[in-house]
């Protein structure tokens, strides 16, 4: 068995190069800790990554950040990015169309938090002043209970007493963007959390941060030049099959034949892959179990490229009673023409045909804007696993970073960060990991 205080065992192994992955080499190596990252894939960025269409790079799903993705922006500082050319920073603009009613349009209003969402909800177009007041007094409340929920409960439970325009025209299509999980099923605590994030502290803390660019130019390209040229290693197209555990401790991992000794192994890939690893040691079963109790929901890409001049009037509109929910003109990209329709969560559209869904919603977009032409091309990427399921007490599935292994942590979006599946908890998930680890390791030389 490997000696633990070897010196060629003083190293931490990151397994998984998505976006906690990274987060975690790149503290660890800014700490002057030794990190070794291995990636199964190709590529870096995990479920952010880019595919090709046409000439073209593209997300594998459309991603939209919010200013309150500190984290986020922490590690964007870290790599010393310009976050200007990355993102492009606006305050808070809603614009959802519906096939039967009138748009539902909503603006922070320029005060302080949290007066500006109240301001902008008291404003919203389309929206009855009664309403308005009863929303406003709603969030009101909401804030002077510091975000929090006694009980749980469903997020269609929670509103059921809230008027039925602005929870099917604002809250139900915000609940299905950021927990990707239908109100029906969806955690009331989760969304109460998103709105915290994003409603209260700082009035920035709701800037839509729009990407200018792809996301593995973003992050994961500059991420492994980091950790790089801090004396880490990333390795791609290395799959770690096995554990090495011994008397309570982590060893290191295997490849194959071939074992990798580690005095840290942090576990970022997804959860599903995660169990695996963990079932085949008894101490960790509990955990492996919670993580096969934690249901999966998917994620609809769907690129549609029109000739260049075609523009929406906001770089974001929402869908109401359509199949797409949001689309998204990615001009800010430096792809002028291309139109990215998201559809988040389960539902029928699964059992479309690429081209039926393709079709389906072009013709959704041409309802709303009659003089679209048709598209040139199309792209349709489904992601069938693309986040955990926020549904009512998935906290309780949720494991912490440390597990009983000694030296064994578990970091992705999906561990106990209170927030749902976002890249922001990822981020914060692998930044925990490598913070905690860090403060040990001057104990482990």
């Amino acid at each position: 068995m490997p000696d633990r205080n070897s010196v060629a065992q003083q190293r931490v192994v990151v397994v998984g190069g998505g976006w906690a992955g990274l987060s975690a080499a790149v503290e660890l190596s800014h700490r002057g800790v030794p990190v070794t990252l291995l990636e199964s894939a190709k590529q870096l960025g995990g479920r952010a990554r880019c595919v090709q269409f046409g000439e073209s790079r593209v997300d594998n799903g459309q991603h939209i950040m919010i200013g309150a993705y500190s984290a986020t922006l922490d590690l964007l500082k870290r790599l010393k990015l310009d976050q200007n050319q990355l993102v492009e920073r606006q305050s808070l603009l809603l614009k959802l169309l519906s096939p039967t009613e009138s748009p539902l349009e909503m603006r922070a209003a320029n005060l302080p938090a949290p007066l500006h969402l109240l301001g902008a909800l008291l404003t919203a177009k389309g929206v009855s002043i009664g309403d308005k007041l009863k929303t406003v007094l709603f969030m009101a409340r909401l804030n002077s209970r510091h975000f929090t929920l006694k009980k749980e409960q469903s997020v269609r439970d929670w509103l059921a007493a809230q008027p039925r325009r602005v929870v099917h025209g604002l809250w139900e299509p915000l609940c299905i963007a950021t927990l990707n999980t239908p109100p029906e099923n969806a955690s009331a605590r989760l969304f109460i959390r998103v709105l915290k994030e994003a409603f209260s502290g700082q009035r920035s803390n709701s800037d839509l941060l729009l990407p200018r660019t792809d996301l593995g130019t973003t992050i994961p390209e500059p991420a492994a030049h980091y950790i790089e040229r801090h004396n880490g290693q990333v390795q791609l197209s290395r799959r770690v099959n096995e554990l090495i555990i011994g008397q309570g401790r982590i060893l290191g991992v295997a490849i194959d034949e071939q074992m990798i000794p580690a005095s840290h192994v942090i576990l970022a890939t997804p959860h599903t892959a995660t169990a695996q690893l963990l079932q085949a040691h008894e101490g960790l079963n509990e955990t492996a179990n919670q993580l096969v109790q934690i249901p999966t929901e998917p994620i609809c890409t769907i690129y549609l490229r029109y000739p260049e001049q075609t523009r929406l009037e906001l770089p974001m509109i929402g869908l109401l009673d359509s199949v797409g929910q949001w689309v998204i003109d990615r001009r800010n990209c430096g792809q002028p023409g291309l139109l990215s329709v998201v559809i988040s969560a389960n539902g029928p559209h699964m059992d479309l045909s690429n081209c039926e869904l393709a079709d389906h919603v072009t013709a959704e977009l041409k309802h709303h804007y009659p003089e679209l032409p048709e598209p040139l091309e199309s792209l349709v990427i489904r992601e069938k696993r693309a986040t955990f399921a926020s549904n009512v007490g998935i906290n309780a599935y949720r494991p912490a970073n440390r597990t009983t292994v000694e030296g064994l942590w578990l970091a992705g979006d999906y561990t106990d960060t209170g927030l749902p599946a976002t890249l922001e908890g990822a981020i914060r998930s692998g930044l925990q990991c490598a913070q905690d680890i860090a403060a040990e390791w001057p104990q482990q030389n």
